[in-house]
């Protein structure tokens, strides 16, 4: 896993499918490199003929990018794609994701954006074996490197676990500690990546447009009795963060295939 950034905060997707298609067909070229920094894009009618769409809405297109910072358009000059923001990063290898999580929650900052107690969503309250009418500690926080936002986090904590921090401590301390701290003795975990897009909220606090992908982590921890005391819901900018798995071929014959390099790392479980 990588965190590098390359875009800063953008205005949202275009209005309209067409629009739409174009910037991100354009914005795919730009990230790959197939146009890279300095050089210049077709102009509008030569994208319009070959992405067979009319000018407004390659100009609908352009206008978003240029919100994203992605390319500078001048009179006379053209629209010329724009040199990636140079931005902190972090690695981590995905097979010792949890342990370097956990360092990445102690070098990092995070900004919390809500703080209330209620019923959790159902599929909350199944995933950790609750009441459907149990009531739980709900956060919303914003995890940034450097002052750059590359995480979205959503807790849910039973309510007489949360009751032993407050919310001043979970601004300023890692969820895992004031776990630890309350006497949760974690014992197993089960984690979920997938991916989905971003809602408007979401996207105004990570910095990106509307509508963005996003990188989903869901985690459901539980204690030594098997009771569910976490579940984290984590939306991270895939432009900052990526998960990367070493893999060595083994077995013979026709038995032989791909398989993760497993390498040990130490105990932990954070955000």
């Amino acid at each position: 896993m990588t965190l590098q950034s390359t875009s800063s905060k953008g205005r949202g997707l275009p209005e309209g499918g067409k629009a739409r298609r174009v910037y991100l067909h354009l914005h795919e070229e730009i990230m790959r490199g197939v146009y890279a920094a300095g050089a210049v894009l077709p102009g509008e009618q030569k994208l319009a003929v070959t992405l067979d769409v009319s000018r407004v809405t390659v100009r609908r297109a352009l206008d978003a990018l240029e919100g994203d910072g992605l390319i500078s358009r001048r009179a006379g000059s053209g629209t010329t794609v724009c040199a990636p923001k140079v931005q902190p990063a972090l690695a981590a290898d995905f097979n010792t994701l949890m342990p370097q999580l956990v360092e990445m929650g102690q070098n990092t900052t995070a900004r919390l954006l809500s703080f209330s107690y209620g019923a959790a969503p159902g599929s909350v309250a199944t995933a950790m074996g609750l009441d459907a009418q149990a009531r739980v500690q709900v956060a919303v926080r914003l995890r940034l490197v450097e002052g750059e936002p590359f995480s979205h986090l959503t807790t849910w904590v039973p309510e007489d676990i949360a009751h032993n921090y407050t919310e001043a401590e979970l601004a300023t301390t890692p969820l895992f500690r004031l776990l630890e701290r309350s006497g949760v003795k974690v014992a197993s975990a089960h984690q979920t990546v997938s991916a989905t897009l971003a809602s408007p909220d979401v996207a105004d606090a990570l910095g990106v447009s509307v509508g963005a992908p996003l990188l989903s982590l869901d985690r459901v921890v539980k204690d030594e009795d098997g009771r569910g005391v976490e579940y984290l819901s984590a939306l991270y900018r895939p432009d900052m963060f990526r998960l990367e798995m070493a893999l060595s071929r083994v077995g013979a014959g026709e038995a032989r295939h791909w398989e993760p390099v497993v390498k040990p790392g130490r105990k932990g479980a954070a955000e």
